[in-house]
């Protein structure tokens, strides 16, 4: 089990997006029971997609006892689901919700925010997608808290470290291509107040609009700046505390149900918000989001300032760090001196496939230690922003060893040992399970080969 690296997903998990491309293979599959655990079930159809998810991500190359190994995690995955129940291991339906919610958001995106090409694609309305989420959604966040439970108190020390550094082989050691850290200052545009007041208008015309009894599912799929949660009549489903931004979150709670606020204003623009439902420390919210546009007169001035800082850090009467604490508007690196981090890792070392194509670019113009000129950016929600980037360093591609790149060893590590106490548990919770296996699938020796 600790040596399997075949990547897959099964139906309807992670993104949602296998059902968009893979849904006519599955319905092709001639369907039967090849696992059951107690009352749990592997279908042919889940095994035969994973695998068809498997051969188009090999490019050619293929492992012969791919298909026993990707049915084994299956079994893994079923036993974890079942025994959880067993020890009352849940998640909660309004977590449940929520992530459906987002990943049918998610879906309409990537289907060009046409909620109606999506249907049709698929053939089924927006809510028979999202009921057929649930269930695969449930399982997949209870295995999650299941195996944090289990690997909990995985640790490893240097010396296991250093140990399992020296029992791979050398010709296995991986070679590691080039990683870069690279720190950013963003700074938003300022919008005018008259840009301010404008939105909120717009939006108070709007909230008018609905007292009246126009839809607010409608208006928000006509108006909203969210595009994901537009595409649902501007719902964003249930959140606990803290999900949200505070001043969000703050007039959300103020409301009392079906009640809509005022314009509130956040760091993503103006929102007008309906409370659906709470329960407790939960909440239901739909909102309809409308930036202000900065003109270009705003930009001007925010490229200004931003060079004004880029001066004083060249001149060192100013740091980086600090500019990125007093000035920079990404919250995430606002903390670590500005550093960029891999959404894939979260490590500061990246590689050049973790920097949009612009990026690497100005990178490979640039000098160690330098910053670079003021940029235009366009934040992922559609905000103008500019920006400075920092060059801190390159490391050379090069064979992995202790002194460069510790972290990823010490991860590595830390990994094994989280899939050792895996499968030492594993041992144990199959003694207390009904484990029926086909046949035909006998020869995978799926208990046995753990």
């Amino acid at each position: 089990m600790n040596n399997f690296k075949i990547k897959f997903s099964t139906f309807l998990l992670l993104l949602g997006f296998c059902l968009i491309s893979t849904t006519s293979f599955s319905q092709q599959v001639a369907d039967k029971i090849i696992v059951k655990v107690d009352n749990y079930i592997i279908l042919k159809s889940e095994l035969e997609l994973s695998y068809q998810n498997y051969l188009s991500s090999q490019d050619g190359k293929q492992d012969p006892n791919a298909k026993c190994e990707i049915l084994r995690q299956l079994l893994f995955n079923k036993v974890m689901y079942a025994k959880a129940e067993i020890d009352s291991v849940i998640v909660l339906d309004a977590q449940v919700e929520s992530e459906a919610s987002n990943r049918l958001s998610m879906m309409v995106e990537r289907a060009g925010g046409d909620e109606k090409k999506l249907e049709e694609y698929l053939g089924k309305s927006l809510a028979d997608i999202k009921e057929e989420l649930l269930e695969p959604i449930k399982e997949q966040l209870t295995i999650q808290k299941m195996r944090s439970e289990i690997t909990t108190d995985a640790k490893v020390t240097p010396s296991q470290v250093r140990k399992f550094y020296k029992s791979i082989p050398q010709d296995s050691l991986p070679f590691l291509p080039a990683e870069y850290e690279v720190a950013q200052m963003l700074v938003y545009a300022k919008v005018s107040k008259q840009e301010k007041d404008r939105v909120r208008k717009q939006l108070l015309d709007i909230r008018t609009r609905i007292k009246a009894g126009e839809d607010f599912a409608a208006l928000a799929k006509e108006f909203s700046a969210d595009l994901g949660s537009a595409a649902q009549g501007g719902n964003l489903g249930y959140r606990e505390r803290g999900e949200l931004v505070p001043e969000y979150e703050a007039a959300s709670f103020a409301l009392k149900p079906m009640e809509i606020s005022e314009p509130i204003e956040s760091e993503y623009g103006f929102h007008l918000i309906q409370l659906l439902e709470r329960r407790g420390n939960l909440i239901n919210t739909r909102h309809i989001l409308i930036r202000p546009k900065p003109s270009a007169e705003d930009m001007v001035y925010t490229n200004h300032f931003v060079d004004s800082l880029r001066n004083l850090i060249i001149k060192d009467s100013l740091t980086f760090a600090k500019a990125v604490f007093e000035h920079s508007a990404d919250r995430s690196s606002k903390n670590n001196g500005g550093r960029i981090l891999s959404q894939q890792t979260g490590s500061s070392k990246l590689v050049a496939e973790d920097f949009d194509y612009n990026t690497y670019l100005i990178l490979d113009t640039m000098k160690l230690k330098s910053v670079s000129q003021p940029l235009p950016f366009r934040s992922p929600d559609g905000k103008e922003a500019v920006r400075l980037l920092y060059f801190i360093d390159k490391t050379k591609p090069h064979q992995a060893n202790l002194n460069d790149d510790y972290e990823k060893i010490y991860q590595a590590a830390l990994n094994d040992e989280r899939a050792k106490m895996l499968d030492e548990w594993f041992f144990t919770a199959i003694k207390e399970l009904y484990i029926d296996i086909d046949e035909d699938y006998n020869k995978c020796n799926l208990i046995e080969g753990i």
